[in-house]
């Protein structure tokens, strides 16, 4: 399996929207008793990043994807 690496540069602010939005996708599979192993893990990469630092996100190829 192939994994494109990308950069993404996020300063404070922006941070913030994708931790508030992991978090209300978190609370919404949490209400619905799904697994939120896969989004913690996000939301927590996403709360010890540092502003203004790039941010290392894999992606599939769209060939790849589930």
């Amino acid at each position: 399996m192939k994994e494109e690496i990308k950069f993404l540069e996020l300063d404070k602010y922006e941070i913030g929207i994708l931790i508030n939005a992991l978090n209300e996708l978190r609370n919404k599979l949490i209400k619905e008793q799904r697994e939120t192993e896969p989004v913690d893990e996000v939301l927590l990469k996403a709360i010890d990043a540092p502003s203004k630092k790039k941010l290392l996100i894999k992606s599939l190829k769209k060939d790849e994807r589930r």
